[in-house]
């Protein structure tokens, strides 16, 4: 029985369109850099390093374009929540390690150090991916439907980039103390 809207459908999609293919675009601008990233995680073998981020790159790109195109939907969707899930297990991991200082590889900036939020974030973000699977109630789409998809999409982006930066300046704050606090006698 169909209960989603399109309208959140849409946004959603859009939204994590959006996403993968600016983390692929940030990765794929500084590839050395990102394959720098991945082997710090220390969980790949060195020989395989090229392949695997060219490998993540090119899969982020592909989903955010098949979680668009409806033959492909389900494809985008799945490949999402199993390149999330990857990413949260290898942070995981290093957080096991306690290994927090290296940075998340995410995609964008600011760099972001391990921490359990970003495990936690991609499980939200799987959970998003895997609600775009929910069948959606058919209706027709009016004017108003396209402004309130831009407007949701702009919203949801701005704030993402705001708490990311927020995160980021937090970490950079909590830095500093602790390099004021070892000065002190």
């Amino acid at each position: 029985m169909p209960i989603g809207d399109p309208i959140v459908d849409l946004t959603v999609r859009a939204c994590l369109a959006l996403l993968f293919v600016t983390t692929g675009w940030h990765k794929a601008r500084d590839l050395a850099g990102f394959r720098r990233i991945v082997g710090a995680y220390r969980i790949l073998p060195a020989s395989m390093l090229p392949a695997a981020a060219l490998a993540a790159i090119g899969v982020e790109l592909l989903v955010a374009i098949a979680i668009l195109c409806p033959p492909f939907q389900t494809i985008g969707a799945a490949g999402m929540v199993i390149l999330l899930a990857l990413y949260a297990t290898a942070i995981a991991v290093n957080l096991a390690r306690g290994r927090r200082d290296i940075d998340c590889g995410c995609g964008g900036a600011p760099e972001q150090p391990l921490h359990a939020w970003l495990v936690v974030r991609n499980l939200i973000l799987m959970v998003a991916a895997g609600a775009t699977l929910v069948p959606i109630a058919a209706r027709p789409l009016v004017w108003l439907d396209g402004l309130t998809l831009l407007g949701a999409v702009a919203v949801l982006a701005a704030s993402w980039a705001a708490a990311n930066r927020l995160l980021a300046a937090a970490t950079d704050m909590r830095a500093r103390y602790a390099r004021h606090a070892e000065m002190l006698p």
